[in-house]
């Protein structure tokens, strides 16, 4: 049974943003403008996107 996921692309750059921003990116596998990655749908993630929503674009 196949786990929902989400698609998270990164659209804006971490250069003046607070350390546990850039961090909360490197935890989701992003670190350069307008990379993708497919990630599990669960609370956990979906928290760290709340966190850094203004930089990234997440599709269903």
């Amino acid at each position: 049974m196949a786990s929902k996921t989400i698609k998270v692309t990164q659209t804006g750059s971490p250069i003046r943003r607070p350390q546990d921003q850039r961090a909360t990116l490197a935890g989701l596998g992003l670190n350069k403008m307008h990379r993708s990655r497919e990630l599990e749908d669960t609370p956990q993630v979906r928290g760290m996107i709340k966190k850094v929503a203004h930089l990234v674009r997440v599709e269903e």
